[in-house]
C-alpha cells in the first residue's frame, strides 16, 4: 500500500548500497536508481549521497528516512489490522519477560497459547522488569511480563497475579528451621542480591528500609541478573536470597524457603502500550495471559511442578 519510491528509498538507505537493496526487494540496480531518482525530483533535492562504497544519507534524506519509517510501519499495521477482520491470528509476537517468569511462567503460558494460536510467532526478550517496562514503552516490545507494577501513564499495566517472596537458604543452613524471618534477623548474613532495576531487588530493599535496615548496610556478596546464578551460588553457601516462590519447584531440593516478617508479594503484570489501535494480536495475547495467570495463582502456585496438571485443567 506504501509509494513504492519510499520502499526502495527506505531500503537503500538502511541497507547503505543500492545493490543489496536491489538484491533485497528483487530489482534490477537500475530500477532502484530510478525510483529514487523519481523521489528526488519530487521533492526537489538529493537525498542520498555516494562515497567510499556506501550510501549516506543527506540532511534533507534523514528527514525523509525518519518519515519513511513511520510510514512504512503504519502501512504494515494497517494491513495487519485489516486482515485481523476475517483472519487467523498470525504473525511475530515480541514478549519482554522477566528472569522468574521467563523460567517458570512463561513456558506453560506459549503452549497454551500457541497451541490456540498456531500461526503466531512468540518472539521473547529477557532483562529486568525495569527495561522490560522501558521497551515497552519504546514500543520495541509488544507485549511486556514483568514483576511490577508500571505508573508510566503510556503503558495499561493489568495485574495478573502474586507470588510469595521467600528469603532462601541451603538445607542444613542456621537458619533453615525458622518459620519466619524479619529484616533484622537477616542483615547479618552474606546476601545474594539481583542486579539493580529489577523488580524484586527494589522489593527486598522496600522490605529492609521499612524495617529500619538501611539497604546500603547490607552485606551483599553479589549482584546477579541471573536468577539461575543466585540460587546456585545460594545452593553453595555464599548467602541468603529473595526469591519468588514459584522458583522453589522439586529441582532445588537442597534449599529452604522461609515466609518473611512481615510477609512480601511480588505482583506479576501484563503491559501494553496504551495505543488507540492496538493490534489484535497484542490484546489477545495480554488478555489471555492475565487469565492464565489467574488461575495460576488461584489453584496451583508452583508453575514448573505443576505444568501437567494446569495443562489438563478444563477451560472456563
Amino acid at each position: 500500500m506504501a509509494d513504492r519510491r519510499l520502499q526502495v528509498f527506505h531500503a537503500v538507505a538502511k541497507l547503505g548500497s543500492f545493490t543489496r537493496a536491489a538484491d533485497t526487494l528483487y530489482m534490477t540496480q537500475p530500477a532502484v536508481t530510478f525510483q529514487i531518482k523519481q523521489l528526488e525530483e519530487q521533492f526537489n533535492t538529493r537525498l542520498l549521497d555516494r562515497g567510499h562504497g556506501r550510501v549516506t544519507l543527506t540532511p534533507a534524506g534523514e528527514i525523509v528516512y525518519a518519515y519513511a519509517e513511520r510510514i512504512l510501519g503504519l502501512s504494515d499495521e494497517m494491513e495487519t489490522r485489516i486482515a485481523e477482520l476475517t483472519d487467523e491470528l498470525s504473525g511475530v509476537l515480541t514478549i519482554g519477560t522477566s528472569q522468574t517468569i521467563a523460567a517458570y511462567w512463561l513456558p506453560l503460558l506459549l503452549e497454551k497459547f500457541i497451541k490456540k494460536h498456531p500461526r503466531v510467532i512468540p518472539r521473547v526478550f529477557v532483562a529486568n522488569s525495569e527495561n522490560i517496562e522501558n521497551r515497552v514503552a519504546a514500543h520495541e516490545l509488544d507485549v511486556g511480563l514483568v514483576e511490577k507494577q508500571s505508573t508510566d501513564p503510556t503503558l495499561e499495566c493489568t495485574l495478573a497475579s502474586q507470588d510469595e517472596l521467600l528469603a532462601v537458604v541451603p538445607v542444613g543452613h542456621e537458619l533453615a528451621k525458622a518459620e519466619s524471618l524479619s529484616a533484622a534477623e537477616l542483615q547479618s548474613y552474606p546476601f545474594v542480591d539481583r542486579d539493580p532495576g529489577a523488580a524484586i531487588r527494589a522489593l527486598a530493599e522496600g522490605f529492609f528500609r521499612d524495617s529500619g535496615v538501611p539497604p546500603e548496610n547490607l552485606n551483599r556478596r553479589a549482584e546477579l541478573g541471573s536468577l539461575s546464578s543466585i540460587l546456585y551460588l545460594v545452593e553453595r553457601g555464599f548467602g541468603f536470597a529473595l526469591v519468588a516462590k514459584a522458583a522453589l519447584g522439586d529441582q532445588h531440593k537442597n534449599l529452604i524457603g522461609i515466609p518473611l516478617k512481615p510477609r512480601l508479594y511480588s505482583s506479576l503484570n501484563v503491559l501494553v502500550p496504551k495505543d488507540r489501535f492496538r493490534a489484535r494480536l497484542h490484546s489477545t495475547f495480554a488478555e489471555f495471559t492475565v487469565k492464565l495467570f489467574t488461575e495460576i495463582e488461584q489453584g496451583f502456585l508452583v508453575p514448573d511442578a505443576t505444568l501437567q496438571q494446569i495443562s489438563d485443567k478444563p477451560q472456563a
